[in-house]
């Protein structure tokens, strides 16, 4: 098995001084290789010898685990979940590390038998006391995969641990929040779904630095669900958002969110989908069918949503224009780190099209054109990750959708299903708009006040399966 990082593993000699454990200078690196992220890779970096160690079943109960975590940090002693697939690890690295006695919590006779030499007992008072680094030098990061012994081990060695939804220390407010309170420690992320040490550590650097995004870190999803109020401001006629001003809004969609709340274990945060291009039944000036209203109309909006922690995505209805063109006007305010972009290509016509009399779509290309264009000024600004909704009630709205580009970091793509109606109506809308997705996309749904016979509840949009991460309120 191969170190992706270039960490030193030293020798199993007990040393009679010096700590047990190894926290390196300050710096941030990746652990990884063939087998699970667990106690036995953990200790394999972090333990230069050990006078003790912990055995436990790899599918041990509560009770177990809880000992077991209470027991390695009181001892400063690695904790190796043993199953039938790891046996052979569990022994190598109880080799290397060398322990005069090992505890066995949970089914002692199979879990110890032929690991060891060392005194076997079952009681953690048994335990030899290591000699830890100092505490809190180093962070570990353990994605949703690691194993509880892999979080045992570490915080026995004196590290902090940092768990996460996903790999990537940018993706909770608690994990960014380490790495600010820390800037000299050193940080370890333990498994390949972080990447490599070069791409870690530019994570990193990014989470020290860069704006957070409301509800705390620079991650759209898995983070966060978003609940949002849909509409233009001053035209209550297009949405429940243009009801009231700017202020009221933040208040009415705080309500709005905390009502999934009781129905989601992801964090809700709330959110508005402002309609900043809006589909016209005169062609205007500019021959397009779409009015833009100004951005520095808009700009009160989204301030009063920054200072309130909540996320703006502007909806483009861009009529014969095309959306990068129109993208590109509202540069400024996609330049905020709680700002990301909506396409609605139902309201995109062709040169010969007039809104209501034919529905609109976009080729793949544009909507690719357009969420380029927007990653780039991502990147180049120095921002959290951005949201791109792209709406349909139907398949079609996007010919050539199976090669949506959903490869950007900088962007999170959600497929927003908008139809209305009676339940089986809206189901149906669903099921056409979900099948054969782009890979890496997440999902959005929308309830309508006045189209929708009735109107879903919180409890009931949120058994719709798939369950939506964008919710938003017409």
């Amino acid at each position: 098995m191969t170190l992706i990082a270039a960490l030193t593993v030293a020798s199993p000699t007990i040393r009679s001084s010096g700590p047990a454990t190894e926290l390196a200078e300050a710096t941030s690196g990746v652990v990884a290789d063939d087998g699970p992220v667990d106690g036995v890779l953990v200790s394999r970096t972090l333990f230069r010898h050990a006078g003790a160690a912990i055995l436990m079943p790899a599918n041990a109960n509560d009770d177990v685990r809880r000992r077991a975590k209470a027991a390695a940090r009181r001892y400063d002693t690695p904790t190796l979940a043993v199953s039938p697939a790891r046996r052979a690890a569990v022994r190598a690295e109880l080799a290397r590390l060398a322990p005069e006695r090992v505890v066995v919590l949970g089914a002692a006779s199979s879990v110890a038998r032929g690991l060891t030499d060392a005194l076997v007992t079952t009681d953690p008072d048994d335990l030899i006391e290591q000699h830890a680094a100092q505490r809190g030098t180093t962070l570990v990061y353990l994605g949703a995969d690691a194993s509880p012994d892999a979080a045992f081990t570490a915080e026995a060695a004196g590290a902090q641990v940092v768990r996460v939804p996903v790999d990537d220390p940018r993706s909770t407010g608690e994990s960014v929040r380490m790495l600010r309170e820390h800037p000299d420690a050193t940080v370890r992320a333990f498994g390949t779904g972080f990447g490599d040490s070069r791409a870690f550590a530019r994570q990193t650097r990014a989470a020290r630095t860069q704006p957070e995004l409301p509800g705390g870190g620079q991650l759209i999803f898995p983070g966060r669900r978003l609940v949002a109020l849909y509409g233009s401001p001053g035209d209550p006629s297009l949405g429940p958002l243009g009801a009231q001003g700017a202020q009221a809004s933040v208040e009415r969609v705080d309500q709005l969110a905390a009502q999934y709340r009781p129905f989601s274990a992801t964090p809700v945060v709330p959110a508005f989908e402002i309609i900043a291009a809006v589909a016209s039944s005169e062609p205007g000036p500019d021959g397009t069918y779409s009015s833009m209203i100004d951005p520095q109309r808009l700009r009160p909006w989204v301030q009063a949503a920054q200072d309130a922690g909540v996320y703006v995505t502007l909806d483009l209805q861009p009529g014969r224009a095309d959306f990068l063109t129109q993208a590109k006007r509202y540069a400024s305010l996609l330049a905020e780190p709680n700002v990301g972009l909506a396409l609605d290509p139902e309201w995109r016509l062709k040169p010969d099209q007039v809104h209501l009399t034919q529905i609109g779509s976009v080729d793949v290309d544009e909507v690719n054109r357009t969420s380029s264009w927007l990653a780039d000024l991502t990147r180049a600004r120095g921002l959290p990750q951005k949201l791109l909704v792209v709406h349909e009630f139907d398949t079609d709205m996007v010919v050539g959708r199976d090669r949506l580009d959903t490869a950007r970091p900088e962007l999170q793509v959600v497929i927003h299903a908008d139809g209305h109606g009676s339940p089986p109506v809206k189901k149906g809308t669903w099921q056409r708009v979900i099948a054969d997705l782009p890979a890496n996309v997440w999902l959005g749904w929308k309830n309508f006040y006045t189209e929708d016979t009735p109107t879903f509840s919180p409890a009931r949009t949120m058994q719709v399966r798939p369950t939506p991460s964008f919710v938003s309120y017409q």
